[in-house]
């Protein structure tokens, strides 16, 4: 088996990056994570990933302004660079464009900490609560131009309950995160899956 070459793109800690790290290293798992990638080159995830024999690398996005594709564009080099065959985002707090989007349609991850497609964008647990929904959970999508509002891979609910706090609530959904997100690019790394419209089916 042919292990698909994996970039992480962090912005900070990248504890998705690590859950993702830590399944690779089964024997069976169909993908390697061949890149850690951060725009922010003092992000502790490097560190991390960098002690465990993975090659690192950062590109400030601030050096870029405003220009968002150029900083891209940067990126897209590294990731040739390093022959990378799919994309997962794991805290990647920057915005993409349509033009990065486009390079990676079908092969670019993102987890989520909401059941999509409610609550898409920032602060979903503190809205959840605010909202007084009963169930809660996270989502690993594939990335299109429209924030969250990619294909759905996978997804896990869990119970909020009435001592809830966002911090009780966010950490309980992040166990579930690191649960499913290793799950779902097994899938996408084994070619299990196919897209029909807004939909990911299961290959017959």
């Amino acid at each position: 088996m042919k292990k698909k070459r994996v970039a992480i793109l962090i912005s900070g800690r990248g504890s998705n990056m690590m859950a993702l790290v830590e399944a690779a290293v089964a024997p069976d798992f169909p993908a390697e994570i061949a890149l850690v990638l951060s725009n922010r080159p003092d992000a502790a995830g490097l560190d991390w990933a960098a002690s465990r024999g993975i090659r690192t690398a950062s590109i400030d996005h601030k050096t870029y302004g405003k220009d968002r594709e150029a900083f891209e564009r940067a990126m897209q080099g590294v990731l040739e660079d390093n022959s990378i065959d799919l994309v997962c985002l794991a805290g990647f707090m920057r915005v993409l464009t349509p033009w990065f989007v486009a390079q990676w349609q079908g092969r670019m991850l993102n987890i989520h900490p909401a059941l999509l497609p409610s609550y898409r964008g920032l602060h979903t647990h503190e809205r959840a609560l605010e909202d007084g929904v009963k169930i809660h959970g996270c989502t690993v999508h594939f990335v299109v131009p429209e924030m969250d509002a990619g294909p759905i891979i996978l997804q896990a609910a869990v119970p909020v309950e009435d001592s809830d706090d966002a911090d009780a609530l966010a950490a309980r959904v992040l166990t579930q995160e690191h649960r499913i997100y290793p799950q779902a690019l097994a899938l996408v790394a084994a070619d299990k899956l196919r897209i029909e419209g807004n939909r990911v089916l299961m290959r017959a």
